[in-house]
This record gives C-alpha cells, sequence and structure tokens, in this order.
C-alpha cells in the first residue's frame, strides 16, 4: 500500500502535539503532588523529625496499591473519575487524569529514594544548631536532593512518553494511537518504523537534558 507521507506528517504532528498535552500535564503534576508526597513518606518515617507511623504506613499503602495496577488497567478504573471531573473519557485531556496518578505516585517513590541517599549527618547538624522542619526541608533536604529528584523526574517523564502511547485505548489520541491505528491495524510497517523513531529521538532529548540539569545541580561535581 502507497503511503501518503504529507498526510501522514500532517497526522504525525496532531499526534506529538496530543502526545505532548497528556504528558504535559501529567508531568506537572507529577511535581505538584509528587514531591509534597514523596517529602511525606520520608519525613513521617521513624528516623526523622515528623515521625507519624500511621502517615507513614497510609501513605505506602496508597502509593503501593497504585504502582501495583498496571497502567492500562488504570486507565479503565479511573474512567469514572475522568467522567466525573472532566465530563468526558475522550481525548488527550481526559488520557493525562490516569496518567496523572500514575506519575503522582511514580514520582514520590523515587523522591523518598532520592531523599533517603542525603547524609543523616547534615540533617543532624541542622538540628544540633537549631534549625526547625521547615528550615531543614528548605534549606538541607532539598538542595542536597535536587539532582535526584531532577534523575527521578527524567525517568517519570519518560516512562510517561511509554504509558502514553496506551492511551488509544481509550481514545487519548497521540503517538502510539498513531502508531496503532496506522501501523499495525493497516498493515503499513513503514508508519510504525517512523513513530518509533521519533520516539525514540524524543526520549534520547529529554534523557540527554535531564542528565544535563542533574549534572549542573550537583554540587559534588561543581
Amino acid at each position: 500500500m502507497l503511503i501518503d507521507w504529507s498526510s501522514l506528517s500532517t497526522d504525525l504532528v496532531n499526534a506529538f502535539g496530543e502526545t505532548f498535552l497528556m504528558v504535559g500535564i501529567a508531568a506537572v503534576l507529577a511535581i505538584v503532588g509528587g514531591l509534597p508526597l514523596g517529602f511525606l513518606l520520608h519525613v513521617t518515617s521513624r528516623k526523622l523529625f515528623w515521625a507519624n507511623r500511621w502517615a507513614n504506613i497510609a501513605g505506602n499503602f496508597l502509593v503501593n496499591v497504585v504502582r501495583s495496577v498496571p497502567f492500562v488497567i488504570l486507565l479503565v478504573l479511573l474512567l469514572p473519575l475522568t467522567q466525573w471531573v472532566l465530563g468526558t473519557t475522550i481525548g488527550p485531556t481526559a488520557a493525562s487524569v490516569p496518567l496523572s496518578v500514575a506519575a503522582i505516585v511514580f514520582y514520590a517513590r523515587l523522591v523518598e529514594a532520592s531523599l533517603c541517599e542525603v547524609d543523616p549527618g547534615i540533617i543532624e547538624a541542622s538540628q544540633a544548631f537549631g534549625a526547625s522542619p521547615l528550615r531543614i526541608i528548605a534549606t538541607v533536604l532539598f538542595p542536597e536532593a535536587l539532582p535526584g529528584f531532577l534523575r527521578g523526574f527524567t525517568v517519570t517523564l519518560i516512562s510517561l512518553i511509554g504509558f502514553s502511547a496506551m492511551a488509544g485505548i481509550v481514545g487519548g489520541g497521540g503517538v502510539g494511537d498513531l502508531a496503532i491505528r496506522f501501523g499495525y491495524y493497516r498493515y503499513q510497517t513503514d508508519v510504525m518504523v517512523a513513530t518509533v523513531l521519533a520516539l525514540v529521538v524524543l526520549v534520547q532529548i529529554v534523557q540527554m537534558l535531564g542528565d544535563w540539569l542533574a549534572r549542573r545541580s550537583d554540587k559534588k561535581d561543581a
């Protein structure tokens, strides 16, 4: 079958626009929701100043439950929530709802892991000097863990690009949906290869930019 590449290029641009919209919304909400949740999981553990066993158990349980559900199933499970929030379950904006939920808990766990890498001696020294918990979070934990936050966000962003490929199942559109509709259902292998190559280039750019930002923020490499 002959492929109309001029038409395909238009479809590809539109598909990337839908993917950027989905991933962009989810990425912003991952920071807004995942960063505080990651801090909450860390500071409520037994080792720190706001130790709260039940809050820590509840937070870990919530994160583990959401992360244990495969994303393709999460898409379907959250259709009622999407309908309630947006009034529709079709389109990239609707697909961003389950993407955001997955991104928040995924990034929260990476934030918690980055905070665990901070030298406890720095925190103890800050407490010895009489620094308040909020001051320790803002001036010690956050700056020390920032490179890890950026690397974790890069991983989250790349995962979201992969997750967005499944959004076509619920009418979300995007590059993955284009690859399935044209490359698989219509047996147009060239289309499949073109979309895969485009995604590979996108992921490489995101990874290189994330690594560069993490190196710039790392005091150890300064």
